[in-house]
């Protein structure tokens, strides 16, 4: 579907989203720092990811008879996975590991996640949670999780008498 040019941000409106609120535009004059100037030791990107554990991307959809809830884990060994489901609830945690190296001296890009992961999901249908309606797979760096479905009788009509 094609946007019209009111639905998109002007070139101002843009850089204003993108600035610290209340500070404007720096002139383009000697004083601004120049591009290949090396970014300064707090450059406000850092965040504590100590304090909040990684979030695992997931796809959840269902069939006739089963939910499956698929999850992108390469890189992640099955002893390093952990599954369980309570109350309808599916918690998939873990951790990832190898992206540090203790010869690194400076980092130029870090773009990919190592350390714990947690995805709790409320899953949209009832499922059975017993050993036996249950079956989770690793393979090629995808987690599949396949629940059978609660058999859910439809609904009475009661008569008003």
């Amino acid at each position: 579907m094609a946007r019209n040019n009111d639905d998109m941000l002007m070139e101002d409106e843009l850089t204003a989203a993108f600035m610290d609120e209340g500070s404007a535009p720096a002139a383009a004059d000697d004083t601004a720092p120049a591009e290949d100037a090396p970014l300064a030791e707090d450059d406000g990107w850092a965040d504590n990811t100590d304090d909040f554990p990684g979030q695992l991307a997931v796809d959840v959809y269902e069939t006739a008879e089963q939910l499956v809830v698929k999850a992108r884990t390469a890189g992640i060994s099955k002893s390093d996975l952990d599954v369980s489901i309570s109350d309808n609830i599916l918690t998939i945690s873990g951790v990832l590991s190898g992206g540090e190296d203790e010869h690194t001296t400076r980092w130029h890009i870090q773009e990919c996640y190592w350390g714990e992961f947690s995805r709790t999901i409320a899953l949209p249908v009832q499922v059975r949670e017993d050993e036996n309606s249950v079956k989770a797979e690793l393979k090629d760096g995808v987690l599949t999780i396949t629940f059978e479905k609660e058999k859910v009788e439809a609904p009475k009509k009661i008569q008003i008498q």
